[in-house]
């Protein structure tokens, strides 16, 4: 099969989608692999690394584009949609739901995406995307410390505190894979770190493993208790969302009455944003312009967090994601989608239908079940 990885053009995405290595081994398999030149140059992968691994290195994009399989790591940009090649397969992170244009667009287009965000292992998880947000969960803590800076419109709080000044109060909402991590990183830091969750099975087992770690975090059920939330959020310094619907679109959490009530120029850092994130006052910021003011709260809200350490983002990207293009490409894509149900899963729209049944109810449209089918048998 012929591989596509393009170059990533959205704002500040430094990360590729896969590494010369798995060039080699998709190359050594008898697959064509064309890597658009300096596509991996941002992460610290040169174009004559993939050439030593077997790949063509392509100066045209849209030669790229032409391949049957197109592994990337965001969203298809606007700028792209001309070079989409109908019956083609695109494997991402696609963030159809918070984008009816790009949807539109996408299913006139006639391509097949395979969400990299809701595939799905034997045991339910989400293995492409976990990666990501334990990533942007790490990151999440020192993107707040930025936001609260007085350069970045902040009240100058420094999160680690010093001396006889406490630190900050940093309230986490979600106890995720992004919720973990941002709680273990801000307790690390010293920060009085509180983790609301509306799971409480999941967020006993996160505060008992940060207590085996020595780091005390404060456990707040949220089940049934939304004034409990407001109550929370109006004493903290940094608010992290780190709530994720998989394929739809995340829950309004925070009102915008409950951000007003938040202390002028403490922070919120909405690490979901790529689903629309969960406060009534976010809107998706860029890695060149991340913040912006509302309601006398510093806002940070950008949807490729991981594109900020680069190098270690795609190798741990390309890790997981090698598995699932060996199949799609040694089997062909139907009966590698037949083989493996948590794949099938990941499929947002097939050829002009959308198939995930998340989207569909984003978007107000019928879903399609399994559209690949239907076109085999009728080919048969």
């Amino acid at each position: 099969m012929r591989i596509g990885i393009p170059r990533e053009i959205k704002d500040g995405e430094r990360r590729v989608a896969l590494v010369p290595d798995a060039v080699r081994a998709l190359t050594q398999a008898g697959h064509v692999v064309a890597v658009e030149a300096q596509a991996g140059a941002a992460s610290g992968f040169a174009d004559d690394e993939f050439r030593a691994a077997g790949a063509a290195i392509e100066r045209s994009a849209d030669a790229v584009w032409a391949c049957a399989l197109i592994v990337k790591v965001k969203e298809v940009q606007s700028t792209e949609l001309a070079r989409l090649q109908r019956g083609s397969t695109i494997l991402g992170f696609a963030q159809l739901n918070r984008d009816p244009a790009l949807l539109r667009a996408m299913l006139a287009a006639g391509v097949r995406v395979i969400a990299a965000e809701t595939v799905r292992d034997a045991h339910g998880a989400l293995p492409l995307l976990a990666p990501m947000s334990r990533i942007a969960g790490r990151l999440a803590p020192l993107a707040g410390a930025e936001a609260l800076r007085t350069s970045a419109g902040g009240n100058g709080t420094l999160i680690t505190g010093v001396d006889d000044v406490e630190p900050a109060r940093v309230v986490v909402i979600g106890a995720g894979n992004v919720g973990g991590e941002a709680a273990r990183i801000a307790a690390r830091l010293g920060c009085r770190v509180t983790v609301c969750s509306r799971g409480p099975a999941r967020l006993g087992s996160l505060v008992a493993a940060l207590r085996g770690e020595g780091l005390a975090v404060r456990p707040v059920e949220l089940a049934g208790n939304a004034e409990r939330l407001d109550a929370e959020i109006a004493t903290a310094d940094l608010v992290i969302g780190a709530v994720l619907e998989p394929g739809t679109l995340s829950p309004k959490l925070i009102s915008r009455a409950a951000v007003r009530a938040m202390r002028p120029g403490s922070a919120l850092v909405d690490v979901g944003i790529d689903q629309g994130g969960i406060a009534a006052t976010s809107r998706m910021t860029t890695l060149s312009l991340p913040t912006y003011v509302d309601e006398g709260v510093v806002h940070y809200a950008v949807p490729n967090m991981p594109a900020l350490v680069a190098r270690t983002a795609t190798l741990a990207l390309a890790a997981v994601t090698l598995p699932y293009v060996k199949a799609l490409a040694g089997a062909g894509i139907e009966p590698a989608l037949d083989a493996d149900p948590g794949l099938a899963h990941g499929v947002m729209i097939w050829e002009g239908a959308v198939v995930h049944g998340g989207l569909a109810a984003d978007a107000g449209i019928d879903a399609t079940a399994a559209p690949w089918r239907a076109a085999r048998r009728c080919v048969a």
